[in-house]
């Protein structure tokens, strides 16, 4: 992660490979002694190699070669490509663009292939569970991988789809126009969080972000909990039940929701800012695009929930 400017070159350190490796310091050709090259001239005078055109170094003396030698500059390394604001905001379109096509293509299959309501909200939710936990896969693969690429996009996309695809189609039958107002509140509390982070420089400390971290797991964790007890009739309260009552904590599991994901893309913000600073590859620009695509789906999905809670 070196800036390629200032690599340590011969030429600037005055220091040939043999120098490096055995920790001396040996001349530059601009430094040449005179008097190691003792060869008689033409008029009785010294005569010195002349000075190269091309950026080089002198190695010491060389008992089979009888005299010094020069040896031309190895190749200066292709620029990196590092992260800039930029490519994040091109690959967050690219992935969260993805994924709305995605999701679109899912509602105008499921309404094209299946004309029976009931059969198509069947699907759809099933759709829906298994590609929600589906989610986990590409979200830990991108945890764990040191470098990532555009091919993991294609996962994302195509799981977030469905899921948020599957989802919005059953909110919006229950209750038109809900899928238009979470995406409005979603863009709102976006830009809000964004000008809290620019303007109010509102940032998370080490410390928070740990905490931070172990909620998130938590969380997950106990919506896991909560929807394998629902296949076996067991309601945690975290969720509506069949009659539809939202209880206590139905309402406080969607708020916490949404403040865990505002504080999400505060730490998504916070990444970014961090990794341009620090001149991190350009593939991390990836890595930002997945987990800003996977917290406003998140923040959407939570929105989603309080607006169906209001509108009963």
């Amino acid at each position: 992660m070196s800036n390629p400017v200032l690599n340590k070159w011969p030429a600037l350190t005055g220091r040939g490979q043999a120098g490096q490796q055995s920790g001396q310091q040996y001349p530059t050709y601009t430094q040449y002694d005179p008097s190691a090259f003792n060869r008689p001239g033409s008029y009785g005078q010294p005569e010195y190699p002349q000075q190269p055109q091309q950026q080089g170094v002198w190695y010491p003396p060389n008992q089979q070669l009888g005299g010094q030698t020069w040896q031309a500059p190895p190749p200066a390394p292709a620029t990196q490509q590092v992260m800039t604001i930029d490519d994040v905001l091109t690959k967050t379109g690219i992935v969260l663009g993805s994924t709305i096509m995605v999701a679109i293509v899912t509602i105008w299959m499921a309404q094209f292939l299946i004309p029976d309501l009931q059969t198509r909200f069947t699907v759809l939710a099933m759709a829906g569970t298994v590609s929600g936990l589906a989610t986990f896969i590409p979200v830990f693969i991108v945890a764990i991988r040191r470098k990532v690429g555009p091919a993991l996009a294609i996962i994302l996309a195509i799981t977030e789809g469905v899921f948020i695809g599957a989802i919005s189609w059953i909110f919006e039958m229950y209750y038109r126009g809900i899928v238009l107002q979470a995406v409005v509140a979603t863009f709102v509390a976006t830009a809000i969080t964004l000008a809290a982070f620019k303007y109010g420089k509102f940032r998370l400390s080490g410390k928070v972000r740990k905490i931070l971290m172990m909620c998130l797991l938590g969380y997950a964790g106990v919506v896991l909990v909560n929807l394998g007890l629902s296949f076996m009739g067991v309601n945690l309260g975290l969720f509506p039940g069949p009659t539809g009552h939202v209880s206590g904590l139905a309402w406080l599991a969607a708020l916490v929701g949404v403040g865990l994901a505002v504080f999400a893309l505060v730490d998504d913000f916070q990444f970014v800012e961090e990794g341009i600073a620090l001149q991190l590859p350009a593939s991390e620009s990836w890595r930002a695009a997945y987990g800003l695509t996977v917290t406003l789906v998140w923040l959407y999905v939570n929105l989603l929930r309080i607006l169906s809670y209001l509108r009963r």
